[in-house]
């Protein structure tokens, strides 16, 4: 029987939830059946050097290595249309959102500066039987690639970002199946665009237990202090206004006054670093609330902490609630509009209210109420939260 050709697309391999994902699912393709093609706009990230041998890395082209790019160095580069409709993209965006009153205007910018810039993009040449987008937005393989079957990723919660919706109906037209990855973020999406619905089908991030179980046993924590009787709390997460960490620094500067005897780390990196590091300093935490940046593997920092914490203010699938649950954490998160396909409150998990005070609440409950901590340890040790088959779903769209 004769292979089915694939191509897979996405940005690159940084630390991410997203990439972590992709690596997932590259992982569990059986390439005795399928010809994979790999696109990454980017052939760079941390995570290269966990990319299994399967896919065939198309080389990178420039034009595409250009979206997170500053627009000045675009230009020196001699990409000059591109800078320009960048430069458009921004503009547009930045004035579409001052006039709907969108206070993050960063999707916008994005989804604007595909619609500029695709336009001038190389296409590709070869035909495939299915051509997969991961990562938002799609105009790459609806409008650059040749395919007999188009799928596209949705990792967001819809309900929390801001788009031209009339853009965004005539990208999600083009594709032949729209896979979200937790019920609620398929009906976040299918609230604003009902349209969709017969297209719209669920394929959750793909877990290993077993290799996470091996990659916590990895390395040494020199940057994790741990203290007798100190309570270690750890977030892994973008250092981003979604990610609500904002608000987990207030809530240790609760705790601490409180008396509770807590140390908060936080593995990740983003746009909000410096001005984390300044509330830190500003609420005197500088010995109690870590930032600890990247880490290619974290999964050290969640077997060594004691309560993991996602503070979100909202989350399209949080890989890392699952992950610190498969290593017997007890979890606290936040009530954001997804959080209830994440885990059961007082069964696997603490669902807290969102903002400094619910924050701090969900983790005096587990510091205070030994039998409910150990509980939710027990229920989450005594669960299989392996989904290698998740992957059957994603081979009866291929078809």
């Amino acid at each position: 029987m004769e292979k089915k050709s694939i191509l897979i697309t996405s940005f690159d391999l940084a630390i991410g939830g997203v990439e972590r994902s992709l690596i997932g699912l590259l992982s569990h393709i059986d390439y005795n059946k399928y010809d994979v093609d790999l696109m990454l706009f980017k052939h760079e990230g941390e995570f290269f050097p966990f990319l299994p041998s399967g896919p065939n890395l198309i080389p990178e082209m420039p034009q595409y290595a250009t979206f997170r790019m500053p627009i000045g160095q675009i230009a020196k580069k001699g990409l000059i249309p591109v800078a320009v409709s960048r430069t458009m993209a921004k503009y547009f965006g930045s004035f579409y959102g001052d006039f709907r009153g969108v206070d993050e205007p960063g999707y916008l910018e994005i989804q604007y500066g595909w619609e500029f810039t695709t336009p001038l993009l190389p296409k590709l040449n070869k035909e495939y039987d299915v051509a997969i987008g991961f990562l938002w937005p799609h105009h790459f393989i609806t409008q650059k690639v040749k395919a007999k079957k188009k799928i596209g990723w949705i990792h967001t919660d819809y309900s929390n970002i801001y788009l031209n919706q009339k853009l965004e109906a005539k990208m999600w037209r083009k594709l032949d199946s729209i896979v979200a990855v937790s019920e609620e973020c398929a009906n976040t999406f299918l609230k604003i665009f009902p349209e969709f619905k017969q297209k719209t089908c669920v394929i959750e991030n793909i877990l290993s237990p077993a290799l996470i179980s091996k990659q916590s046993m990895d390395s040494r924590l020199d940057d994790m202090k741990t203290t007798n009787g100190r309570t270690t709390i750890l977030t892994i997460g973008r250092l981003s206004h979604a990610k609500g960490l904002d608000n987990a620094v207030k809530a240790c500067r609760e705790l601490v006054d409180e008396g509770f005897d807590v140390g908060w780390y936080v593995v990740g990196y983003g746009p909000l670093e410096n001005e984390l590091k300044d509330l830190i300093n500003e609420l005197n935490l500088n010995d109690r609330f870590f930032l600890l940046g990247k880490k290619t593997n974290p999964y050290p920092y969640l077997k060594a902490c004691d309560i993991y914490v996602q503070p979100s203010r909202y989350e399209g699938k949080a890989v890392t609630i699952r992950e610190a649950q498969i290593l017997g954490k007890p979890v606290v998160i936040t009530n954001f509009p997804t959080a209830k396909s994440q885990a059961i409150h007082g069964i696997d998990a603490i669902i807290t209210d969102q903002g400094v005070s619910g924050i701090a609440a969900g983790i005096k409950t587990l510091l205070t109420d030994r039998n409910l901590k150990e509980r939710l340890i027990s229920n989450v040790l005594s669960s299989d939260y392996g989904n290698e088959q998740e992957i059957e779903k994603l081979y009866s769209l291929i078809g």
